[in-house]
């Protein structure tokens, strides 16, 4: 692989953490005074990192960091910005998995790429590994929380009616407050795709 290729495969990158890094603020500030809410600017965080550290790199290969556009409204079909008032929690994190499995599936292709080439730059592959392994923890703890709440509603759907009615009232009322915004609509769990036998 040519520099001005890898320079060009690294500017994608850090245009998609920058997009990623808005995407979970934006999503943190939504779902205010939640547990969610701390694990998304947790994620965000990270993100920013991944977005430095690419960035030193770019220009440690004599590159200049440039932001590409909105990567990842094409990612999910979307304008990324219109869903967070649209979508509940569980809605989501499930399009939080679809960019973060696009994110791990590239990262994991540039590895093994750079390792076919036999690239000296150790550095960079531990960057990249690392970034893959973010993401990977990422999918695992909004995959979990997707499973999480449909076991919830489950529960209080199947054993309601053993209850009060007040306190039923009070289990719906809980579940729409964690699980909706505006729109009570909400698509179908994202499974994971599998990873393929990581060869690095």
């Amino acid at each position: 692989m040519d520099m001005d290729t890898l320079i060009s495969k690294l500017n994608w990158f850090y245009t998609l953490e920058l997009n990623q890094v808005d995407f979970y603020y934006a999503q943190s500030k939504a779902f205010k005074g939640r547990y969610s809410s701390i694990v998304l600017e947790r994620c965000a965080n990270i993100e920013q990192n991944h977005v430095d550290k690419i960035g030193e790199k770019i220009k440690d290969l004599g590159g200049k960091p440039t932001v590409l556009g909105d990567i990842i409204s094409p990612i999910i079909g979307k304008v990324a910005g219109e869903l967070i008032s649209m979508t509940g929690l569980e809605d989501t994190l499930a399009i939080d998995i679809m960019i973060e499995q696009k994110a791990m599936k590239d990262y994991n292709d540039l590895i093994e790429k750079l390792h076919k080439d036999n690239y000296g730059d150790k550095e960079l592959i531990k960057i990249l590994q690392h970034n893959f392994v973010d993401e990977h923890l990422h999918t695992e703890w909004f995959r979990t929380k997707i499973i999480a709440m449909k076991q919830y509603e489950f529960t209080a759907k199947h054993f309601s009616a053993s209850t009060e009615m007040h306190s039923e009232t009070q289990m719906k009322e809980s579940i729409h407050k964690d699980q909706y915004r505006t729109n009570p609509k909400r698509a179908k769990l994202v499974k994971p795709r599998p990873i393929k036998n990581v060869k690095w």
